[in-house]
């Protein structure tokens, strides 16, 4: 049993949740302060939602409905978080020459390469580089952390000087370099 999926979540003020129903299954959506998440969930979990709560159980007793359980749990309480409180991540470039700024809806990294790498940013997306700190913000946790994850797998950091990019709180395990006799 899903201890996540058990657990009744909250609806807070200014949060309005509505299901309707597809094909697919069941579509969840999200309206709140900061903006609106539609997430299409598979018809083997029941959603209930009532006033200021929302619960799920589920409709068969197999591994994969139970795995879903608190899968659609955590998703829904992210997505409610999420409208309320943007989530926000922080990159910390370092090395010599390196640079990252935005220009419009794009990022421009100069990452000790022969060329600049471009990089879209998605439109539910906000981000800003302040010298070579870059911070992501948006309402989708998903969305928010895979973009990041995307930018960090361009110059990951190496472990001899410590340059590249690095998770806010992130630490680098060095290494000892050559030793000469």
């Amino acid at each position: 049993m899903s201890r996540i999926g058990k657990q009744e979540i909250l609806i807070p003020d200014g949060v309005k949740v509505t299901q309707t129903v597809s094909s697919g299954g069941d579509v969840l959506t999200v309206v709140g302060p900061k903006g609106t998440l539609t997430k299409t969930f598979r018809d083997d979990i029941t959603i209930t939602i009532a006033d200021t709560t929302i619960k799920l159980d589920i409709k068969r007793n197999d591994k994969f409905s139970k795995s879903l359980w608190g899968t659609y749990a955590a998703h829904i309480k992210n997505m409610i978080t999420g409208v309320v409180t943007p989530y926000q991540k922080k990159l910390i470039l370092e090395g010599v020459g390196f640079k990252s700024e935005v220009k419009g809806k794009e990022f421009n990294f100069a990452l000790g390469f022969s060329h600049p790498v471009v990089v879209k940013i998605p439109d539910t997306i906000t981000a800003t580089a302040d010298k070579n700190n870059i911070t992501i913000t948006g309402i989708d946790k998903e969305l928010v952390g895979s973009f990041t994850a995307a930018i960090r797998a361009l110059k990951k950091g190496e472990p001899y000087k410590g340059k590249g990019m690095r998770y806010e709180g992130e630490v680098i395990r060095r290494k000892q370099g050559k030793k000469t006799v």
